[in-house]
């Protein structure tokens, strides 16, 4: 890529595990990037090894606080997004959430920079309509402890379509499901990372109901990859569209795979379910294959091999 046509790319939530990965793809496509992270939940070692590249800035900043920067685009990443971390300071999640939104929206117009939303599954709360397409306007409790993410989210869609309608703002939005890959948080309560430190332990996993709780796990790098297809695309589409893995398994499953894959000695145990634990998740991707081409070649097999090698090197 040239001078002429890189680009200058802030990522908000850059040390994170999606912002990291999305960092170094932005990277390798030739753009200058400058990352924006306030550490709540990202970590530097995720980008130390970007550190050295001409091309790479970092920036301590927490984007409930307006940023001046001259960009052309946005990724706006910021966010806590696993139940343990965005519950333990649910009004600084739902500031992220909202108020970052607004800065970063406030941003694009400024600069006139296109801006992508991680907008999150979490939307359509636990869902009376599956799998989920983009269409179904969701099943969310507004009062639970999952509200201040769910809700949150919700409301910076809404944010990010009147600055369309109102400034004509050029917007894309994709709502994630659950994604894994090297760099997730070990201690974030996330499904796949807890039973991976748990078996390579030989600790019981744990189980929350009684396993037959279904989810899609997508692999990092196929959503990196489903991210700037979508930035890419014309003006003209905007979204929301799912992104993930329509490969649908029970937490039962996921789990006994782990322990083949590691080796584990760990025997399984079941716990009650947390409030508002969605019993079905899975995107309909249709709209991603018609509008950018794109759909997952990573199953979870292979995933999770790379995943593991990586737990196993921090463990």
């Amino acid at each position: 890529m040239t001078f002429l046509t890189a680009k200058r790319i802030l990522v908000t939530g850059g040390a994170g595990f999606l912002g990291s990965h999305l960092c170094e793809r932005l990277l390798q496509d030739g753009h200058d990037v400058l990352c924006v992270d306030n550490y709540f939940t990202g970590n530097k070692n995720n980008i130390l090894h970007l550190l050295d590249n001409p091309h790479f800035e970092l920036m301590r900043h927490d984007i409930t606080f307006p940023l001046y920067v001259e960009m052309d685009e946005i990724y706006n990443l910021a966010c806590p997004a696993s139940p343990i971390h965005y519950q333990h300071d649910p009004v600084q999640t739902t500031k992220t959430c909202v108020h970052g939104a607004i800065n970063m929206l406030g941003l694009a117009k400024r600069v006139g920079a296109k801006i992508f939303q991680a907008s999150t599954s979490e939307v359509y709360g636990d869902p009376s309509v599956h799998p989920q397409p983009e269409s179904y306007w969701g099943h969310v409790n507004p009062t639970g402890t999952r509200s201040c993410y769910d809700e949150g989210k919700r409301c910076a869609e809404t944010l990010f379509f009147d600055y369309y309608r109102q400034h004509n703002l050029r917007i894309k939005v994709g709502r994630i499901f659950n994604t894994y890959g090297p760099r997730m948080h070990p201690n974030d309560g996330r499904v796949v990372s807890n039973f991976i430190v748990q078996a390579l332990q030989n600790m019981p996993i744990t189980i929350y109901g009684d396993g037959s709780q279904t989810r899609s796990f997508c692999y990092v790098d196929n959503l990196i990859e489903g991210f700037v297809r979508l930035m890419n695309t014309d003006d003209a589409f905007l979204g929301p569209v799912n992104l993930g893995n329509p490969v649908e398994f029970t937490i039962k499953e996921l789990a006994e795979q782990v322990i083949v894959l590691t080796g584990s000695k760990s025997e399984l145990v079941y716990k009650s379910l947390p409030a508002d634990d969605p019993m079905q998740r899975k995107p309909d991707i249709t709209l991603a294959r018609e509008k950018m081409g794109w759909e997952p070649d990573i199953q979870l097999r292979e995933g999770l091999i790379k995943t593991i090698a990586y737990f196993k090197e921090m463990l």
